[in-house]
């Protein structure tokens, strides 16, 4: 074993080359306070935004910002195709390199950065690490009743539909081993929307991966509008149903690299 491998199992966490995935559509008022946040979390931390093509200039603001910070990078789309793909489509990139941990998070000033530290020292000990508002510690802030009863609701049906063990099984903060995602077959992935969050977690556990949670507080939106709709509740809830009744779908076998 050699000596830098010794010291990230003594906590050398930030040493660890990570890549925070950020998918964006019109979040131009959030996007650069929320990149430097970001980067301000470590010098091993760079940030990729997936955008998808924001009529607001979003990706304009990240190319702005990436001709002089090296730690940024764009990934443009050539339009709005769902959340879980732009969640995918960054995955890949990562992937495609030599990024050692993987963090996802919404744009909007939701998922604290400050936390990424913490998720990374969790993550030398277990495979996919969440920023849950549901375990000891977590919770949210400045939610009106009804927001805060259809998250819990919506976090109660997918745990208990498909078995899952982590208390936040719907939230979007979450840090992965390369080796997690190496052992996904993201191709099997069909979600498109926010149940890609419930999917992923469940292909997880059905690859029986040691999952940890990282207490956050999770804040409304900082500016901008929220894109949950109708159509994404429906989504998620054919999801479900979708995910409860494909029997064989949850130990999915690795496919062959080409």
């Amino acid at each position: 074993m050699n000596g830098k491998t010794n010291a990230k199992r003594l906590g050398g966490y930030k040493e660890l080359k990570t890549l925070v995935i950020v998918p964006t559509y019109n979040e131009r008022e959030n996007i650069e306070p929320l990149l430097r946040d970001i980067l301000a979390q470590g010098a091993a931390i760079e940030a990729l935004v997936v955008d998808d093509n924001s009529p607001d200039g979003t990706a304009r603001t990240v190319a702005r910002l990436k001709a002089d910070e090296p730690r940024i990078h764009l990934l443009r789309r050539r339009g709005k195709l769902g959340l879980g793909t732009a969640h995918l489509a960054g995955y890949r990139w990562a992937l495609e390199r030599d990024y050692e941990r993987i963090i996802t998070m919404d744009a909007d000033f939701s998922h604290p950065p400050g936390r990424i530290p913490a998720m990374l020292e969790a993550s030398l000990a277990s495979d996919v690490v969440i920023g849950s508002r549901y375990c000891p510690g977590g919770g949210h802030a400045d939610w009106p009743f009804h927001r805060l009863a259809l998250s819990s609701i919506s976090n109660l049906v997918a745990r208990s539909a498909l078995r899952l063990k982590p208390a936040d099984c719907t939230g979007a903060f979450r840090c992965f081993r390369r080796s997690a995602l190496e052992q996904t077959a993201l191709d099997n992935i069909v979600s498109t929307g926010y149940s890609f969050q419930e999917e992923m977690l469940w292909f997880c556990c059905g690859r029986g991966l040691r999952i940890a949670e990282v207490p956050i507080t999770f804040a409304d939106r900082r500016g901008g509008a929220s894109k949950m709709s109708l159509r994404e509740i429906i989504g998620a809830v054919l999801t479900l149903i979708r995910l409860v009744f494909t029997p064989a779908g949850r130990k999915v076998a690795k496919k062959p690299t080409k």
